[in-house]
């Protein structure tokens, strides 16, 4: 049996998606990510002390995307987990881009924009943040031209992998993405499908 740690509001999300999206068993072991992951029988899972982590019939994974790359990979198929090596590989290639390009400025915007409390909010960093998204999303709007989703056709695991990193842009960050159209569209679409709803709400 798959055993996720974590909270749906936590990068924990971003695997339960997944876990929705491919229909697989699991079992969602609640801990959050202020004080239940420090402690010392979690610790011995994930010595990080964050979550996510999957436990999957003994292999013991820590980082959110690289274990819904791990799932992905292992439960998917064509188009979700894309047919041909070339795909597969941008696949990875988009859930690196989301972690390294997406995630630091956006994060900034979503700690001092909803995370922090009031008090402690900045929000000339925030717009910092703010205005270091608006390279990746210009590379996004650009990928997205004439394509419903990064690979082509098909929602595929860089769509979830990329939509669940950027989704809190709007969500969280109180961020108009509006001007990018096909991002719009696109994020839309992505998180508008079921399994997003019910990974949301657990």
């Amino acid at each position: 049996m798959i055993k996720l740690y974590g909270i749906p509001a936590s990068r924990a999300s971003r695997c339960l998606w997944m876990l929705e999206e491919l229909g697989v068993q699991y079992e969602n072991v609640p801990v959050n990510f202020i004080g239940e992951a420090q402690k010392p029988d979690y610790l011995k899972l994930n010595p990080n002390g964050k979550v996510p982590t999957l436990d999957d019939d003994g292999l013991i994974l820590f980082e959110s995307l690289a274990i819904n790359l791990h799932l992905a990979r292992k439960h998917g198929v064509a188009p979700f987990w894309p047919a041909s090596e070339d795909d597969r590989d941008r696949a990875v290639q988009w859930s690196l881009w989301a972690m390294t390009s997406v995630e630091p400025p956006l994060m900034e915007v979503a700690i001092h924009r909803a995370f922090l409390p009031e008090a402690q909010r900045d929000e000339e960093k925030a717009k910092a943040g703010e205005l270091g998204l608006l390279k990746p999303l210009g590379v996004l709007e650009t990928s997205l031209a004439g394509r419903s989703h990064l690979l082509g056709d098909d929602f595929s695991a860089a769509d979830l992998n990329v939509a669940a990193v950027l989704f809190i842009a709007e969500t969280y960050g109180r961020v108009d993405i509006s001007s990018f159209a096909n991002v719009k569209r696109w994020l839309d679409a992505c998180t508008g499908r079921a399994s997003f709803g019910r990974a949301m709400s657990g």
